[in-house]
Parts: C-alpha cells; structure tokens; sequence
C-alpha cells in the first residue's frame, strides 16, 4: 500500500506524519505504534513476525487508523536494506523514525551467537541494523523534514572495548546488550551533529526500567515498569512540540540525563562510526 502525505500549513506534526517503528510488533513498538496511529500518523509496523504484524495492522485500521506491515529480520543486514528500499519505493514521506527493535539479554544460560553476516547477535540487530536502516532512510528524511530520529537505548550502558567489540572473549548477554545500547547512544549524538540544520533532530532514551514485556520476561527478570510508561516516554520525543528543536540528547524516562562517560569521548565516537560504516557496508 502506497500512502502519500502531503505537507499542510495548519496541520499538527501527528495529523500528517508517517512514522517507520521497527519492532513494533510486540512490547514497547507495539504501544507506540497504536498510540501514533490513534493520533493520526499512518505507521509503519515492522517485525519478524507476519502473523502479529497483520494482526496489528486489522486492529490499528479497525480503529480507524492507517497502517501497513513490513517484514525484516535485523539479525540479516540484506533484510534490513530491502526494508529500506521498499519504505523508499511506497512512500513520499518519513517524518518518523524509532529504532526501537532489538535482543535483550538473554537469561543467564544465553551464549555468544552471530548474525547472519557473522557479527556478535546483539551488536548487529540492536545497533548495527538501525545504523544501516537510518543511513539509507536519511535522504526520505530530510526531505520531509520537519522530521525526528529515536533510538530506544538503555540505562544498562557498558563501555565499548574495540580490540574486543565481537566478545569473542568474556562474552555475557548482559555485556553484549549493554554494549549495543552505548553504541546506540554515541550514534546518536554524532548523527545529531551531522544533521545540524537539515529539519531533522535525533534523540534516544531509556524508556523504563523492566518494563512488562516479553524481552525482559525472557531474562528471568520480574517486571517493575508497565510498558505504557515508556510509551509515554517514546511519545514525548515523538510528537511533543517542546522536542521539535532539540536534538543530541539522551533522556531517561521523559528526564533529560547523562549517559556513560564513554559516550561523550569524541574519539571513541570516531572509532566506532568509522567501524560501524565499514560493517554495514556503507563505506570503504
């Protein structure tokens, strides 16, 4: 389905968005998508599953929203540029993006795993696909600027060791996730940096703590969050006009915070960023 926003003086940011939640499928996307598509923006939902992405979609539409479904799995970088190819073929527009897709830690039993294109599992579908999946998104972006980036991150931050970034030594999933999410951090302020004056901010959160969803259910751990809290969250730094202007920044919860001390190394950002673009084949 080809939905084609128009830009409208007088219009809300809500009224004429179209927005891309990759895993939205299930937990906090699915929250957020409902709630953008009740508001008016016709969302894009993306997940493994096609089951649960249709059945989102009848009820999205049932409400009297817009909605189409789009199917990628992260843990393949060929499945995450056919996503972008094919959000470029069916629309005109993208005024929203959230990264929101990803592994949790896993329980204490998870091993060391890899992606489809042998990089460390969590690296590659926490961090490394929204890197691909937002380059290659960029150019619709700007051109429909007033636009938004979010990274959904994570208070869990760990310290990114770049003669270790795989874990092929002292692997743990706490590690692994954690690291992901500091990258998705440091992402974050430098794409802000790069996006200065196009229309186009970029933030990330730490939505809730152990919010009640299956990602965290799956790791053993008891739920002391409801996942409305961090759709709230999600949703201050998506249609807020207080956060039209504000970009670079790291909120937890809807409180603006500081992230890990490494997020702030201009050269650690450097390294990574050079890396990362060499991963997703996005540069030399």
């Amino acid at each position: 389905m080809v939905h084609k926003i128009r830009k409208q003086s007088g219009l809300t940011m809500s009224q004429r968005n179209v927005a891309l939640i990759t895993g939205s499928t299930d937990g906090l996307g699915r929250a957020v998508a409902r709630k953008l598509a009740l508001a008016g923006t016709a969302v894009l939902i993306h997940g493994r599953s096609r089951e649960r992405g249709e059945r989102l979609v009848s009820e999205i539409r049932a409400d009297g929203g817009t909605a189409t479904f789009y199917e990628a799995d992260f843990a393949s970088l060929a499945a995450v540029r056919a996503l972008a190819q094919a959000v470029q073929r069916d629309h005109t527009q993208l005024h929203l993006l959230i990264n929101n897709a990803g592994i949790g830690t896993g329980d204490r039993s998870a091993k060391r795993d890899t992606s489809a294109d042998g990089y460390e599992l969590r690296f590659a579908v926490n961090y490394l696909a929204g890197v691909l999946l937002t380059w290659s998104l960029l150019p619709l972006l700007v051109r429909s600027a007033p636009a938004r980036i979010i990274n959904v991150a994570s208070v869990g931050q760990y310290p990114l060791d770049f003669d270790n970034l795989m874990l092929t030594r002292a692997y743990s999933g706490m590690r692994a996730y954690a690291q992901s999410k500091l990258a998705q951090i440091m992402f974050t302020f430098d794409l802000a940096r790069e996006l200065q004056g196009t229309g186009v901010t970029v933030n990330c959160l730490h939505p809730a703590t152990y919010m009640d969803t299956t990602m965290v259910r799956a790791a053993g751990v008891t739920p002391v969050s409801a996942v409305e809290q961090g759709a709230e969250a999600v949703m201050q730094l998506a249609v807020a006009a207080d956060f039209q202007a504000q970009t670079g920044l790291y909120f937890n919860g809807k409180q603006r915070d500081r992230a890990h001390a490494q997020a702030y190394d201009p050269e650690a950002r450097r390294r990574l960023a050079a890396l990362s673009l060499q991963l997703a084949g996005l540069g030399p």
